[in-house]
This record gives structure tokens, sequence and C-alpha cells, in this order.
């Protein structure tokens, strides 16, 4: 599998936008390179872009952004409200998939080394880059910032890693680093006061404040919240102070969890947390995580769809509260997908069903199978949520989420096979379209038709899997949900019966052309077993909703 980097250097402008797009233009200039995020501010005068590829694609594109920007940028000009040393005041490279920290190292290691040969600009290296302890966080590097660099760098104990131990009156200098991900995120008071926002700030983040004692000794009180930076500053573009924070760990603090910090120092100092703001990208599950969060405060049920609880996160968090949040653009997941991945599922239903109607062999009844199978889930999904919302059973919200939750996942899964079935034929069409004119040819071609069967048996197996999962849940449904909706639970199990055998015909019609014969067997032994079992349910669910209404 390919290996990915993310790249998330943050350049010394963010006002002029024609600067920012010539910076921008070089990054997507070089082949193995996706621009998935440009983030400007104005109060900051400084621009976060993002961008992943492979490692070598992600060098070659870091080094021409820097040198682009020491080009345009003049540091002797530059103002603006966050703490910065150069054109390129940093450039943190974070393995994103299939590479180590160590790997990543070396590659940020090489980055470093040609910004200081060939561009003549000073680097430190940061966090996992850098050996030395005393010099490995961020803050430290660059405290005195581009105005107090000059002396700075002239100390040994400052002597850059990489380049002159000069400092560069116009570029300035830069740091370059491996981290792990981050989120950058700013809460919003109504205060223009940057005291009380740093009060905020110093309450939550593991740093603390450090306090004089009535001796007049001095201690640290650490901050409330675990891997977490935070200031205060004042944005005149909004007229409002923000607790700016970066989240170096959002499994040991999340999003929603700093945001109810903030909003309980606040509170206790006379202010009010109005919003929120991402900054650059974030990933999808610290969004699903802040919505079931919010809802489960609420006693809702969290078995809701995926959209919903972004939703909800987003109304919660404020995010919208000084401009529009996209999920399309923020969320790093969304932003990294490609649209042939859901082509199907995001079809409207009509345009679904005219598609199969086609002369198109393919979406067929695989595809179809698996749709079927994730309304089985949906409508498990419903009748615990109206489990979970019925008069005089408030008691029981919680045991209905977990079923509501179990649905929405199976749901997700199924409706991911449906595109997942009809890739997997296209992958058989392209395999066997490889040409065949030498021996050595046909030995790939032979090799990849098989590797494409066997992912066509695969997949809709998986299908008759996760739709004997949501029978399960129909059969749940019938016994413990909501009587008055007991036959959605009766329809959710007939669709998981006839994804079921669908999916296995699928696998059966797939199956000829294996010659691993020992594979096929264990695998076609496991579709016959689920296809009995989820006939043996079907009868018991049917049974039950037919008691169940007789009873109404």
């Amino acid at each position: 599998m390919e290996k990915l980097i993310e790249c998330v250097p943050n350049f010394s402008e963010g006002v002029d936008a024609s600067v920012i797009k010539q910076i921008t233009d070089q990054i997507e200039s070089v082949d193995g390179v996706k621009l998935l995020d440009v983030d400007p501010g104005k109060a900051t005068n400084r621009t976060v872009v993002t961008f992943v590829g492979n490692p070598q694609a992600i060098v070659e594109a870091a080094f021409l952004g820097i040198k682009k920007a020491s080009e345009l940028i003049d540091m002797t000009k530059h103002k603006g409200e966050h703490p910065r040393m150069g054109a390129t005041d940093v450039c943190p490279l974070i393995p994103l998939a299939n590479i180590t920290v160590e790997e990543t190292v070396k590659y940020a290691n090489q980055l470093a080394a040609r910004v200081g040969k060939e561009l003549n600009i000073p680097v430190y290296m940061y966090e996992h880059a850098q050996p030395d302890t005393k010099r490995n966080n961020l803050s430290v590097i660059r405290e005195g910032e581009y105005e107090g660099f000059f002396k700075k760098i002239k100390k040994a104990e400052w002597k850059p890693d990489f380049g002159p131990d000069e400092f560069s009156v116009r570029s300035g200098g830069t740091v370059i680093g491996v981290r792990d991900f981050l989120v950058a995120y700013n809460v919003n008071l109504n205060t223009t006061s940057v005291k009380r926002a740093n009060s905020v700030a110093f309450d939550v983040r593991e740093r603390g404040r450090e306090v004089v004692d009535d001796k007049g000794n001095k201690k640290v009180v650490p901050g409330t919240l675990k891997a977490v930076k935070g200031l205060g500053w004042f944005i005149e573009e909004y007229g409002v102070a923000q607790v700016s924070m970066n989240l170096t760990n959002v499994n040991i603090t999340s999003v929603h969890m700093a945001f109810e910090e903030c909003c309980k120092s606040a509170l206790a100092r006379g202010m009010r947390v109005t919003g929120s703001e991402i900054v650059g990208l974030i990933p999808l599950q610290a969004m699903l995580d802040a919505g079931k969060y919010f809802l489960q405060k609420q006693q809702r049920s969290l078995g809701v769809s995926e959209k919903e609880l972004i939703h909800i996160a987003i109304k919660s968090l404020g995010l919208d509260d000084l401009g529009k949040f996209e999920p399309e653009k923020k969320i790093i997941e969304y932003r990294m997908r490609k649209a042939s991945d859901r082509a199907l599922q995001n079809m409207t239903i009509a345009d679904f069903a005219d598609k199969t109607a086609s002369e198109s062999p393919a979406p067929g009844g695989g595809s179809i199978s698996a749709y079927l199978g994730s309304l089985s889930a949906a409508l498990g999904a419903m009748v615990a949520n109206l489990s979970a919302g019925k008069k005089g059973w408030e008691n029981r919200w919680e045991e209905f989420s977990v079923f509501a939750v179990k649905g929405q996942e199976l749901k997700e899964r199924l409706l991911k096979l449906v595109d997942d079935d009809t890739q997997a034929f296209n992958r058989i069409m392209d395999a066997f379209s490889m040409p065949k004119a030498s021996e050595s040819e046909k030995m790939v071609r032979k090799e990849a038709i098989q590797n494409a069967t066997r992912v066509a048996i695969e997949v809709p197996l998986t299908v008759m899997q996760k739709s004997l999962e949501a029978m399960h849940l129909a059969k749940a449904m019938t016994e413990k949900g909501n009587p008055n909706s007991v036959s959605d639970a009766g329809v959710a199990a007939l669709c998981a019966r006839s994804a079921v055998m669908g999916a296995h015909l699928n696998v059966k019609i797939n199956a000829g052309g294996v010659e691993d014969k020992a594979w096929l067997e264990k695998l076609l032994a496991e579709a016959v077993k689920i296809e009995n079992e989820v006939l043996k349910l079907e009868k018991e669910v049917l049974a039950q909703v037919d008691k169940v209404i007789a009873k109404a």
C-alpha cells in the first residue's frame, strides 16, 4: 500500500491572496501531491496549508513552497497576532498511512538539509525529528520570534540544525519536524480582552501558568487538559478574543472536551463562549465523537447518521459562529476520498434505479443485494430510535441507543459494499483486458484475474455476513422494540434475507474460475451456513411480527 505523509506548512502571509496562490501553485505542481486545504487568517497574517502525498513528492512540494515563500514574503514588514520566526514559520510532516515516525523523520531531515543548503535559510528540527529534548518544543524554539532571533542564533545552544548560523533578514528561519496529527482549534469569547482570553488559555492548557505564593516563591500550576497548548489573542477581523489551542492528541483531549473546559473557565471568569473554529482540517472521528457526546448529554440515542452527528457537532461547538463550516472542505477523510469511491451511494434512488436498469452489467445483483442489506440495517436503526424516544420508555434510551448505533454502523458498511461490488466487477473486466502476447504477460494477466476474482467473491460474502447481523438486529427489534413499529422490523428481516440470498448467488457465480480450491471450499461452506441461519431467523422474526400484530 502507498505510503502517505501529510504536510502542514504555516506561511507568514494571510492577507495577500496572490502571494498565497503562488505558493500553493508550487506545491500543486508536484505529481503525487494533493492539496487538501488552504486556510488564511487576516489577523494572524498567516496561512495554514495542508497537503498529502507520497514521501518524495511531499519533500519536493514542501521545498518548492518554502522556496517560493522566501522569494515573496519580506519578514521585515510582517506583523500578525501569531508567534512567528520566518516566511515559512513551521513545516511539520505527519505520518498518515503505511509509514512510521522513524521513516518520516528521515524525509524531514532530507527536506531540512535542502532548505538549509539550497535556500540558505537556518533550520531547526522539532518534536520527533529533534533528539535534543531541550530544543524539541516548537514554542521554546520560536521564543523571541523573528525580531529576537538575530541575537539568539549566535548562542552556541541555538546553532541551527541545518543551514547558516546567520539569521536571514528577509526570510527569517524555519522549523521543520515530525509530529503527530494535531487539531488547531480556537474558541471564541464574548470579550475583546487578550488578558482575559489568556486567563482561560492558562486554565486549560497543559503547561498551565506560573504563580507566586505568599512567600514570593514561584511555582507552576498545570492546566486541566493534557496534550493541549494554548494562548489568548484578539482577532480584529471578527472583533473578538479567542483561546487559540493546539490539540496535539485528540485521543487524550478531544475537541469537545477542550470546548467544555473553555466554557467552564470562561463562565467562572464572567465571560461566555460564543462558538469556535477549526483551523485547517479535523479527523472525521473527532467530529463524530463530538456529536455523540452532545447527544449523550441530552439523553438521546446515539444511533443517528454520520451526517446528523456532524450537524450536531457543528451546532454544539458553534463552528459556524465566524463563518460557514463546510464538512466536505474541513474533514480530512472527506477531502481525501475520490468521487468514484461513493459513485453509487451519492446517486438519488431514482438515478440508482435508472443506472441499474441500463444495458451496463454493473451495478447488478451484487450491488442491489448490498443495498437491500443497508435498508435492513436502516430500518433496524429506525425502530431502535423510535423505541428510545417512546413515551414511558425514557429510562431505556441507552439500551436502544446501542441497537441504533449498531444499525447505523451496519448501514454504512453495507452502503460502502454497494460501490465495492461494482468496483470488484470492473476490476475483473480490467484484468481480462490485460495484454497476453508474451508468456510473462500471460502470467501477470492470469494472476490479476485470480486476485480480482477472489475480491469479487469476498465482497458478496461480506455482504452476507453483515446482512446476517442486520437480521439479528431486526429480530431484537421485533422482540424488544416499539410494538407500533414491528412491521418495520419485519420488513427489515425480509430485506436482510433477500440480501443474503442475492449475495450468495454472486458468490457462487464467481466461484468457477478460482484455482485455489481449498480456500474456495472453506468460503462456500461459510456462505451456505449463513444462508441457512438467515432463513431460520426469518421464520422466527415473521412469526413474532404476526404475534405482536395479532395483539394490537
